[in-house]
């Protein structure tokens, strides 16, 4: 665990008396922004594939996939239970009454403590936070919004067919509620500078979220932005300049916030570019290396408390 900033393993230790780990599962989701109830395509970035390991294989039961992640992460990290992390494309883009069938079938295990639902801030309507609510009364719960940028101008370029308002309006209705918030953001996307970076990182502190994920942005196998990066190189982070960008990123987060991703995919496999050539636990040392060389930490550019 980082002493610079509030890692999501602190967390879980902060909040349950034993070892707790997340288990990610495809449940059979689509997007809206891939079968046409907002757009086509998807997002030129995407590739559920290159981050979401139940998506590189045929379709599995929910069932299957939970009992393989508790035997892998018992195996592996002496894990005691669990939190199921509904993670490929968009798992609250469907009928109230499949999406509580999912739900109750990931917590009907009795080491099951959480669940962790990846979604849109376009696809939450109030039938579906009102169900989630529900489930926030009796599990640990999260939403995960994909927010990536608040320019708009940026996020049409990659087709993410959502505004920076719409995600503004799902946080308001979900804070009401009392849901833990936790989005998502990718820092090197075409066309941004540093400045515009800090932008985003300076109104995600400002809304006090519960939670951040940081990406840097790769280039994904078999996407639209691939295919692009072949007529046309795309520039993208090298690890040198991403470092102190995650850093002045983190500054910039309240200190209550946990910080539960601090860089994208590194699996060579799936990403063309950037390849860095480091394991993630050599990136998390170069962090923590930079926070040392600065004397700083999550929080130190910040102003707003998380209570």
């Amino acid at each position: 665990m980082s002493p610079y900033y509030r890692s999501y393993n602190r967390y879980l230790k902060e909040h349950f008396p034993c070892k707790v780990y997340k288990i990610p599962i495809d449940a059979g989701f689509s997007c809206p922004n891939i079968d046409g109830t907002v757009a086509y395509g998807g997002c030129s970035y995407c590739d559920n594939k290159s981050f979401s390991p139940n998506s590189r294989t045929a379709p599995r039961p929910i069932r299957d996939q939970i009992l393989s992640g508790m035997e892998f992460y018992r195996r592996r990290f002496d894990a005691e239970k669990f939190i199921v992390y509904f993670q490929a494309f968009t798992n609250t883009h469907g009928p109230v009454d499949h999406l509580k069938r999912l739900y109750n079938e990931a917590l009907a295990y009795p080491n099951v403590v959480g669940l962790s639902i990846g979604t849109r801030p376009d696809c939450v309507p109030e039938p579906v936070l009102d169900l989630l609510s529900d489930y926030h009364a009796r599990t640990h719960l999260w939403i995960e919004y994909g927010l990536q940028s608040i320019h708009d101008g940026t996020m049409a370029d990659l087709n993410r067919a959502h505004s920076y308002a719409q995600f503004l309006d799902a946080v308001e209705r979900t804070r009401r509620r009392g849901l833990r918030i936790c989005t998502h953001v990718i820092l090197g996307l075409p066309g941004e500078t540093p400045g515009m970076m800090m932008q985003t990182a300076d109104e995600v502190a400002r809304l006090s979220l519960d939670g951040i994920k940081i990406h840097h942005l790769y280039i994904a196998k078999n996407t639209a932005l691939a295919r692009l990066h072949e007529r046309q190189p795309i520039k993208t982070l090298s690890l040198e300049e991403y470092i102190p960008l995650v850093c002045d990123f983190l500054e910039r987060m309240p200190l209550a916030m946990v910080v539960q991703r601090v860089m994208g995919e590194l699996n060579a496999d799936y990403v063309v570019a950037p390849l860095w050539g480091k394991t993630k636990s050599e990136i998390l040392r170069l962090i923590d290396q930079e926070f040392e060389r600065r004397g700083s930490r999550q929080g130190q550019r910040s102003s707003t408390t998380v209570t």
